[in-house]
């Protein structure tokens, strides 16, 4: 749909694409060829969507101490994260409340409700579990080295992360 394809492009934009031009940057810098590049590029792209596919994901379930932010930040702002987006599809009331950018009395309290009684959460840690995997092949064609091997290790450091 298309509030979520909003959603990819403004994740992209925000956070992977700053580790996709990283991680092409130390590959062109290391002199390799254009294709490896290009790998490169599409595995920190992969890492970082799912880096803040599980960023949103544990704004609703990680407490304020272990995330150094307020439970549910993203909503009280204003913004429709990943799991709000696919709890939509089973209610359909949250439309309304991001429209509004949740900003009648009680929208942040009943959308984090409808997010934890959704597949929201669920369907956010697919996601990200299919970036990381994603990530992990693109990796593979990468020659085994230390720094392949390192490569293949941030996948699950993402996807396995409490803050």
């Amino acid at each position: 749909n298309e509030r979520f394809a909003h959603y990819l492009t403004k994740t992209y934009r925000k956070t992977a694409s700053l580790i996709a031009n990283s991680v092409k940057a130390e590959a062109m810098l290391a002199g390799a060829d254009d294709k490896l590049v290009d790998v490169t590029f599409e595995y920190g792209r992969n890492i970082g969507l799912a880096f803040q596919l599980v960023d949103d994901l544990l704004d609703f379930v990680s407490s304020k101490d272990a995330m150094g932010k307020p439970t549910a930040a993203d909503l009280k702002l204003g913004l429709a994260t990943a799991p709000v987006l696919f709890a939509c599809e089973k209610y359909p009331e949250l439309n309304a409340m991001i429209m509004r950018r949740f900003q009648e009395p009680g929208d942040a309290e009943r959308a984090f409700e409808l997010v934890h009684k959704s597949q929201g959460l669920e369907q956010t840690r697919f996601l990200a579990k299919k970036h990381c995997l994603e990530a992990t092949r693109l990796a593979g064609k990468i020659a085994e080295s230390p720094y392949q091997k390192s490569l293949l290790v941030v996948p699950d450091l993402i996807v396995n992360r409490m803050k």
